[in-house]
């Protein structure tokens, strides 16, 4: 498997235009997890918006196939990416 970077990462996403993918992060309460979901989604859309925007939180709103809810994945925490027959590992920067 490749690594890239987080910016690549968000770019593939975005470059996906509603094909289903998977993504493996670690959610705000520190457990690991693996999320089937596509961009694109507007079914159940009310049309108002959100109260913020995602992207300078660093979150990709996406819709949860297995949960059929929307959802949002951090890019500051994801771990892995496939998308159609491609894989790739996220860089993790050190913390110091």
């Amino acid at each position: 498997m490749e690594k890239i970077d987080r910016f690549e990462a968000f770019c593939k996403i975005k470059g996906t235009h509603g094909r289903i993918f998977r993504a493996n992060f670690v959610k705000k309460d520190n457990s690991l997890r693996t999320m089937v979901c596509r961009l694109g989604v507007k079914k159940g859309v009310k049309g108002i918006g959100m109260s913020y925007n995602p992207a300078e939180k660093g979150l990709i709103g996406v819709f949860d196939m297995q949960k059929n809810e929307f959802r949002m994945i951090n890019i500051k925490t994801l771990h892995s990416l496939r998308i159609a027959n491609a894989e790739w590992i996220i860089k993790q920067e050190d913390k110091k």
